[in-house]
């Protein structure tokens, strides 16, 4: 899905994301651009939607 594609990314880097660092993940629009460029470019958004 395209949730999936998005935090894809986020979700294997996930484990080194230390929970006491306090550390924020920010998913602004210039990050959503970046991870779904080629998603965007393809034609056929079919299979993305559930």
């Amino acid at each position: 899905t395209v949730m999936e594609r998005l935090l894809e990314e986020v979700s294997y880097s996930a484990s080194d994301l230390a929970v006491g660092d306090n550390k924020k993940l920010v998913i602004d629009r210039a990050y959503v651009e970046q991870q779904l460029d080629e998603l965007a470019k393809d034609e056929d958004l079919s299979r993305y939607i559930l």
